[in-house]
């Protein structure tokens, strides 16, 4: 459990990210709320990527999207279904991203 600290934090963040900080945005706030989540979500896979050397990493971006449809269910409807996806794809193409980083600065 102690050597996936890094990650669990990550994960932590990423939770706040999705259940906490829609309750401080307003009813105008929807479509800044959402890009705000995005590139948090981009930047802790590019961080996940860049900092975790274990394999559970690569399943960051299953969970993220994972994590995002229950949110459906709390603070939007059921058409905001499809962020999953998208959470899916940005969290991959960060943590590719990260990982590129990692290979790159640790190279032996």
């Amino acid at each position: 459990m102690k050597k996936y600290i890094k990650e669990l934090v990550i994960y932590i963040l990423q939770l706040f990210m999705f259940y906490i900080f829609p309750l401080f945005a307003g009813p105008t706030d929807a479509m800044g709320m959402v890009l705000l989540i995005i590139i948090s979500t981009f930047v802790l896979s590019v961080i996940m990527g860049s900092i975790s050397k274990e394999k559970i990493k690569y399943l960051y971006p299953f969970i993220v999207a994972v994590i995002f449809i229950p949110t459906v269910m709390l603070y939007y409807n059921s058409s905001a279904l499809i962020h999953s996806i998208w959470y899916l794809v940005v969290s991959a193409i960060g943590l590719f991203i990260g990982t590129v980083i990692y290979k790159l600065t640790h190279k032996k």
